[in-house]
């Protein structure tokens, strides 16, 4: 099924309804969809509506290593 050349926040959802039904993975979905929608807002002259790729959360091994001895270091005290 093709894709929808819309950038609200409902043609992104079917986007990824679209792929997620197709086999894709979630990951992957998401950044077809989002993809899309940021070639639908350039084409319609509107680049700055134009969705942000979605930032990874999760905190670095590293970071959490150094909060975890920093709350053990108080725990000696």
């Amino acid at each position: 099924m093709p894709l929808k050349k819309g950038f609200s926040r409902r043609s992104i959802a079917k986007n990824i309804k679209t792929e997620r039904k197709a086999g894709k993975g979630k990951a992957q979905s998401v950044a077809i969809a989002l993809d899309t929608a940021r070639r639908a807002a350039e084409e319609a002259g509107e680049p700055e509506k134009a969705p942000a790729a979605p930032r990874n959360r999760k905190k670095s091994r590293r970071k959490r290593l150094a909060s975890m001895s920093r709350r053990l270091k108080g725990m000696n005290r």
